[in-house]
C-alpha cells in the first residue's frame, strides 16, 4: 500500500521523459507453460536501469535482468511471474558469500503497466490525463544495492503479465516472493547459487508478501538459505483493512483486493456481482487498469458504500457473505511458524494498515515460537486518512532494517520483543 506515497511525493511533479521500456513481448507467457518447476526461468533479458551512473565496470549501484519464472497460484497451479534482479557493483565487504535480497514492492496498482520491472526502466510513467508512477522501489533497492546485496523485485503474479494481479493473495503473494529467489540462483550466469544467504524485505503489500513467504517457506520452499525476514506495515487481516481504508485516501486499494478475489476464487462471483451495484462494477472494472496515483486521485476519501446495491461497506458485506468471509479468513497471516527470525516494523499511528493487527500478528508467531522483532516506530497522528502516518514510518525505520539485514547476514543472533 506504500503506492499511496505517489500522491504525496509527485505531487506537482513534472513528468520526466521516459527512458528505454520494456518491450511487451517479454511480458507474453508461453502457452502452454513450459514443464518445469517452481523458480524455473522463463527468459530474461539484461537491460540499463533508468537511474544508474556508467563507470567503467558497468551501471553504478547495479546492472539489471528482467525475468519471467515460473511460480504457483493460490490454487496449487503453474503460472508466469515477471521481476528484475539487479546486480550490485559495489562489493559485498561482510563476512561470508554476497547475500540476495527478495524486495517485494508496496502497492504499485492493477494495471500491467504499473509492473516494476516497467517501471525501473522509465523511472516516471505518464499516459494523460492520470496515468502517472514513480518507481518509489528504486529507494529501498539501492539502500540495499548501496552495501553489497544482490537485490531480486518481484512483479507478482497477474502484474505484467495476462490475468488479474493477485492483490494481497496471501499464498500468490509468498509463492512469487519465494520463487523469485530460486529463479535466481538458476539464471544463467548468476552469481547467487544454492549457498547463498537469501534475506526477504518488504513495506506495507510488500510488508505482507515477506511475511506471508516466511511462513510459506518451511513447507513451500524449505532448500531456501534464508536467513531473515524484514516486514513493514504489514497487512496482516484484510478485514480490519477493509474498515481502516474506508473513505481515505487508500479506499480504491480495497477494490483491488476485491478483483483479485473475484477473479481468483469463482466460489465469490455469484455473492459480489449480488451485492455491488451497476457503478461499483464500473468502478472496480476501472481500477483494475489503473496505477496506485490514477486510482488515488479518482476515488480517494470515497466510500465503498458508493459501490454497493444497498449501502453496506465493504467490510460489512464481508461479514454477509459466507464464501467471501472464508476467502477474507484465508487471507490472514500469522497461523504458520516463520523458520527464520522476523522484524515487524509498525507505526503506532499507521492510518492505512492498522496497528492493532500487526501487534495480533507479531503475538501470533510469538505464541508459535518464531523469532519476532516488533519495532514500534512512534510517530505523532499526521493529517490522518491521508496516509502519511503509513508512508513515513517506511522511512524512519530503513536504516534500521538495513542493520538488522546485515547482521542476519553476518550470523549475529536476532533480537526477540516476545517475552517483552
Amino acid at each position: 500500500m506504500m503506492g499511496v506515497c505517489l500522491a504525496i511525493v509527485s505531487a506537482g511533479a513534472a513528468p520526466a521523459a521516459p527512458a528505454e521500456s520494456a518491450p511487451a513481448d517479454f511480458y507474453a507467457v508461453p502457452t502452454p507453460l513450459p514443464a518445469g518447476a517452481p523458480g524455473d526461468v522463463l527468459k530474461s533479458e539484461s537491460y540499463p536501469p533508468a537511474l544508474a551512473v556508467p563507470d567503467q565496470v558497468g551501471p553504478w549501484p547495479s546492472g539489471a535482468q528482467r525475468i519471467m519464472y515460473r511460480s504457483t497460484d493460490a490454487h496449487g497451479e503453474a503460472v508466469a511471474v515477471t521481476g528484475t534482479y539487479f546486480d550490485a557493483s559495489v562489493p559485498w565487504t561482510e563476512g561470508g558469500p554476497r547475500p540476495l535480497v527478495v524486495l517485494a514492492p508496496g502497492t504499485q496498482g492493477q494495471g500491467d503497466q504499473c509492473a516494476p520491472s516497467k517501471l525501473f526502466a522509465e523511472v516516471v510513467h505518464y499516459t494523460p490525463p492520470l496515468d502517472f508512477s514513480v518507481e518509489y522501489e528504486t529507494i529501498q533497492a539501492y539502500a540495499l544495492l548501496s552495501r553489497g546485496m544482490d537485490v531480486v523485485v518481484t512483479d507478482y503474479e497477474g502484474l505484467g503479465t495476462p490475468g488479474v494481479h493477485s492483490y494481497g493473495d496471501r499464498r500468490a503473494q509468498g509463492y512469487a516472493v519465494l520463487d523469485a529467489a530460486r529463479a535466481v540462483t538458476r539464471l544463467p550466469g548468476s552469481r547467487i547459487g544454492d549457498d547463498n544467504p537469501i534475506g526477504l524485505w518488504g513495506y506495507s503489500q510488500g510488508g505482507g508478501a515477506t511475511a506471508s513467504a516466511a511462513e510459506l517457506q518451511d513447507s513451500y520452499a524449505p532448500e531456501l538459505n534464508i536467513r531473515g525476514t524484514y516486514a513493514g506495515g504489514v497487512p496482516a487481516d484484510l478485514r480490519a483493512e477493509a474498515v481502516t481504508l474506508d473513505g481515505g485516501l487508500g479506499i480504491g486499494f480495497l477494490g483491488y483486493a476485491v478483483n483479485a478475489i473475484y477473479a481468483g476464487y469463482p466460489e465469490t462471483r455469484g455473492e459480489i456481482d449480488g451485492a455491488t451495484s451497476p457503478y461499483g462494477r464500473e468502478v472496480l472494472d476501472d481500477i483494475a487498469t489503473q496505477c496506485a496515483t490514477e486510482t488515488i486521485a479518482r476515488y480517494g476519501l470515497h466510500r465503498s458504500s458508493e459501490w454497493t446495491r444497498d449501502g453496506r461497506s465493504i467490510a460489512e458485506l464481508i461479514d454477509a457473505l459466507p464464501n467471501v468471509r472464508a476467502v477474507v479468513d484465508e487471507q490472514r497471516i500469522g497461523r504458520l511458524t516463520p523458520r527464520s527470525p522476523v522484524l515487524i516494523a509498525q507505526g503506532r499511528n499507521d492510518d492505512l494498515v492498522p496497528y492493532a493487527q500487526a501487534r495480533t500478528l507479531a503475538d501470533d508467531w510469538c505464541r508459535l515460537g518464531a523469532t519476532v522483532e516488533f519495532s514500534i516506530q512512534e510517530l505523532p497522528p499526521i493529517a490522518p486518512g491521508l496516509a502519511v502516518g503509513h508512508v513515513l514510518p517506511a522511512g524512519t525505520v530503513l536504516p534500521y532494517a538495513l542493520d538488522w539485514m546485515t547482521d542476519r547476514f553476518n550470523g549475529v543472533p536476532a533480537p526477540s520483543t516476545c517475552n517483552v
